[in-house]
């Protein structure tokens, strides 16, 4: 129920009566509204690296399949920088209208908020969740000019050099630079962080030789190793990746219990009408299960991941404890 209030001794008139209801009215039904004609125009897709990682693999393969859904074209916006932050913010500060979506790599949500106090937007609060999307595993690799060929001799060498070896990741606070401090920390040995803005000048600078070694996904290293440009060394996932058969993982090399998966999902700005969610979140699983999809992230070292909207908040709950855990025992920083 609803009061009309009139400045005192005024009796209300038949058209302000009329002008008061549809007010009263039209407010509430406005998120309603806007998600039935939902979309009416492009949609942006904000991918926090440059083009050529994993993580723009992904926005362009389900952005090519939303866009078939929804009959609108979805854009990919790549905005690199600030460990994944400017991409983040953008997506937070954007309309809660469905039109901006947000391609969110594992550190983005699980690591960054852990290294930076200051961020402008809260992992939780700041976006609404609508679906993980495809996971890859992680691998360390070297260039010729380090003299090692397994995981052992590395750790061996890098203990003979404190400090003396670097490996690059795409930028700090992602998931490259957790497995990266992981490694670190449970061998026992002082590489040096290099971060970039980005996987392709990473590895560049690894292939350059002016970094020694790479840690990234099997997206973007799966195709040097295969080529003889890099030698892997290890990856991370519990089991061996059928891309790289002969690359042991980093439990079979000595290190049980050790696991890093990169995943990818998709978040949309608080706020969101829930029917607008739930709409991608159906197009998602439709895509996650076709099978040219799933072929496409597949040929990238990719697989495709859907589930509900909570389990993907828990996915961020639980990957935020684990590698909030890993922050604070390594003393990792942002720089």
């Amino acid at each position: 129920m609803f009061a009309i209030r009139m400045p005192f001794g005024r009796r209300p008139s038949p058209r302000h009566l009329v002008t008061a209801l549809v007010a009263a009215l039209v407010v509430p039904l406005a998120p309603a509204m806007a998600a039935d004609t939902w979309p009416a125009r492009p949609l942006t897709l904000v991918v926090p690296y440059p083009p050529g990682g994993a993580a723009d693999t992904v926005a362009r393969i389900y952005a090519d399949a939303l866009s078939a859904a929804l009959a609108q074209n979805v854009i990919v916006d790549n905005k690199p920088g600030a460990g994944t932050a400017i991409a983040a913010e953008a997506v937070a500060s954007a309309p809660a209208d469905g039109y901006t979506l947000s391609l969110v790599p594992t550190g983005q949500v699980t690591v960054l908020p852990h290294i930076v106090k200051n961020l402008r937007f809260d992992p939780v609060k700041s976006f609404t969740p609508v679906s993980l999307l495809a996971y890859t595993s992680l691998v360390v690799a070297s260039n010729e000019r380090v003299p090692a060929t397994t995981l052992g001799e590395l750790v061996k060498l890098a203990k003979e050099r404190p400090g003396g070896l670097s490996y690059s990741s795409s930028g700090s606070g992602t998931i490259v630079h957790l497995a990266g401090e992981y490694l670190r920390q449970v061998t026992g040995t002082d590489l040096l962080h290099v971060p970039f803005k980005g996987s392709a000048p990473a590895v560049t600078a690894v292939l350059g030789g002016n970094v020694d070694l790479a840690v990234d996904t099997l997206t973007i290293l799966a195709p040097q190793i295969q080529g003889g440009k890099l030698r892997g060394l290890a990856i991370t996932s519990r089991e061996r990746s059928p891309l790289l058969p002969n690359v042991p993982t980093v439990a079979e090399a000595g290190y049980p219990g050790f696991e890093v998966t990169s995943w990818f999902g998709l978040s949309v700005a608080a706020g969101t009408p829930a029917a607008i969610v739930q709409r991608l979140n159906g197009e998602i699983a439709k895509a996650a299960a076709d099978p040219a999809v799933r072929a496409k992230l597949a040929a990238q070292g990719l697989e495709a991941w859907a589930s509900t909207s909570a389990a993907y908040a828990e996915q961020i709950r639980s990957d935020s404890a684990k590698y909030g855990r890993v922050v604070e025992q390594s003393h990792i920083t942002f720089d």
